[in-house]
């Protein structure tokens, strides 16, 4: 496994802080900050799905 390329903490209004990261391989990953060794991971493409969905308010309630 290719390590994972974390961003910056994305924290919304609450105290919820998230990381979006990728590898060399393709792969995208969602952590919750601090939490980075315990992580949802699928395709880039499934996560920008995933990021869209959730500014267009059809998912606001994950976050």
């Amino acid at each position: 496994m290719s390590p994972v390329h974390w961003e910056d903490p994305f924290c919304g209004e609450g105290a919820n802080c998230f990381r979006l990261g990728t590898d060399a391989e393709g792969n995208a990953y969602i952590a919750i900050l601090g939490e980075e060794d315990r992580y949802l991971t699928d395709s880039r493409e499934a996560l920008r799905t995933m990021i869209r969905d959730i500014k267009a308010g059809k998912a606001d309630h994950l976050l």
